[in-house]
């Protein structure tokens, strides 16, 4: 019952054709890079911190983002959760595993940079930054280009994720 069930859903699967499959990997791999080498020069850079880039936050959050850096406790647990957050979300989508969470919470944390630095023209403050075109900038085109990632999944086909789900499928067909 649940094997007939299960052998429906993988068989009912959109099907992509060979250029939408190259471009959707393509485009998770080159965000899992992105995300894996911020972190990665985070991690590696002697003394790096988050405590310059939260007190200097401009926008609605700023008050919040600048009251994690008074307390030493949790500016180092933002720093790890920077540094971490970015390896495991980069090799998860890099690697095509787990790729679902790591889109989800790409794209939390592409959100936190962007109400951390907003463009808006009334904050003046990040008009004429380099990345940054009022409202649009690149931690949302980023964003957007996650978001269009979890419409059209593709890991299940060209990422790990695929020799997990077969993994798992043949796990309950055992027990069946």
């Amino acid at each position: 019952n649940k094997l007939i069930i299960n052998r429906y859903i993988m068989e009912k699967e959109i099907k992509y054709s060979t250029g939408q499959l190259w471009a959707l990997t393509l485009l998770r791999v080159l965000i899992g890079w992105h995300f894996l080498y911020e972190g990665l020069i985070k991690f590696y850079t002697p003394g790096w911190t988050a405590k310059a880039y939260l007190q200097n936050t401009t926008g609605p959050f700023a008050p919040l983002f600048k009251s994690m850096t008074e307390s030493e406790t949790v500016l180092r647990c933002v720093d790890l959760m920077n540094e971490w957050g970015l390896i495991l979300l980069g090799l998860g989508l890099f690697l095509g595993i787990c790729s679902r969470y790591c889109k989800i919470f790409g794209i939390v944390l592409l959100l936190f940079y962007y109400l951390a630095y907003p463009p808006f023209a009334s904050l003046g403050v990040n008009v004429h930054v380099e990345g940054s075109y009022w409202v649009v900038n690149k931690n949302l085109i980023e964003m957007a280009a996650l978001f269009l990632l979890c419409w059209f999944p593709s890991s299940h086909i060209t990422g790990l994720d695929y020799f997990v789900r077969r993994f798992r499928f043949k796990q309950e067909a055992r027990r069946l």
